[in-house]
């Protein structure tokens, strides 16, 4: 058979005991369509419906430890308790049925807010008790919050293999507590977990890593997701340099992780243009480079707009997949997550590997509003 452009996104990949039949993640996107935090057969066919249409590895929506507010939406789904795993038993079985792999995304939103007047205030938790810098929201966590914290993180992930899931990604991005640790700005701790440099902040979240590690064994693979962006701040940035950013994923790495989830608002645009320039590495890229682990990239994957547009009701339409294919072609990155296209329709592999380009859609806000 001839080779098309798109071939490069159909190659295999391994990582430990995980074996994909291509390069395409389906990003993990919060749905809140779990009812008391129990996950469905509506969210089991909802999965299902993606690892039929050729998605080779599928990340749930954020799934929270067993700690108090540790969600900021009461319909974001648990990953503890019995009613809820056995959900999620449903929903790893039929994703397999289908031939698909997957893994949760096992997070703590920390001090963010999504639905106000929801949470209990005095439950919120978070490294320095603030939402942003100078932004006070809930407790500041004690060093027993903390080990409570990482055992948690422990306990899903050895819960996700139990139940038969390919592999664990732990969320570090977007604000969420483990970012709040990283972030200079909401983290003014003066103990172990604090400190001057992103190398210092880093020790809650390597913690969390090596915690996975002990849990899960040597073969499991750990993802974590990672940003420099957060909700509180778009513009904010963690590292500014190179140098800076090694001292911030080394002891991840050096903690267990296997692969590193290199979220972006636009997956084009370059980590350090003054560096390499407008067409250099983006944030994939250099954390591969800087560390030497496999990396997936994400942002606005043939669209075009970008994702935060989409919560206040903005449409997407269809974009060409050249710059994808140029930087998966010269190995920036391993693979690549696609995140509101999928959300709007679970046949977009399909249709993307069949090269129909005439039935490949945008992106509509009322997806949001359903399991599609």
């Amino acid at each position: 058979m001839t080779a098309t452009p798109t071939d490069i996104l159909f190659r295999p990949f391994t990582l430990k005991s995980m074996q994909l039949k291509n390069r395409i993640v389906m990003a993990p996107m919060t749905r809140s369509f779990a009812p008391n935090g129990i996950p469905g057969e509506a969210n089991a066919a909802y999965y299902r419906r993606r690892a039929e249409a050729n998605v080779g590895l599928i990340l749930s929506e954020g799934t929270v430890i067993d700690r108090p507010m540790s969600r900021n939406d009461p319909g974001i789904p648990f990953f503890h308790g019995e009613r809820a795993l056995v959900g999620w038993k449903q929903v790893i079985d039929a994703v397999h049925q289908a031939g698909g792999r997957m893994g949760p995304q096992i997070w703590h939103t920390g001090s963010t807010i999504a639905v106000k007047d929801w949470q209990d205030e005095a439950l919120v938790e978070s490294p320095s008790g603030l939402l942003a810098p100078n932004k006070p929201r809930g407790k500041v966590m004690s060093e027993a919050d903390i080990a409570d914290t990482i055992a948690a993180f422990a306990k899903a992930a050895a819960d996700a293999k139990r139940l038969g899931f390919d592999t664990a990604e732990i969320h570090g991005a977007h604000g969420y507590l483990i970012d709040e640790f990283f972030w200079q700005g909401t983290n003014l701790r003066t103990d172990r977990y604090g400190g001057a440099s992103i190398g210092e902040r880093a020790r809650f979240g390597a913690e969390v890593v090596a915690a996975v590690r002990a849990a899960v064994g040597p073969d499991f693979p750990i993802l974590i997701r990672l940003s420099q962006w957060k909700q509180q701040d778009f513009s904010s940035r963690l590292a500014t340099t190179p140098k800076e950013m090694k001292a911030w994923l080394q002891p991840l790495v050096d903690a267990g992780a296997d692969m590193l989830h290199c979220s972006q608002r636009r997956f084009w645009e370059p980590e350090f243009p003054e560096v390499d320039g407008e067409n250099g590495l983006n944030f994939a890229g250099w954390a591969k480079k800087i560390t030497g682990l496999p990396t997936i990239s994400v942002g606005s994957v043939g669209l075009s707009g970008e994702f935060i547009s989409a919560f206040g009701g903005e449409t997407s339409t269809p974009t060409g997949l050249d710059q994808l294919l140029d930087r998966m072609e010269r190995e920036e990155f391993d693979l690549i997550a696609v995140g509101r296209a999928l959300l709007s329709d679970p046949r977009w592999v399909a249709k993307v590997k069949a090269g129909d380009r005439q039935h490949i859609g945008g992106f509509d806000p009322a997806s949001l509003k359903e399991l599609v």
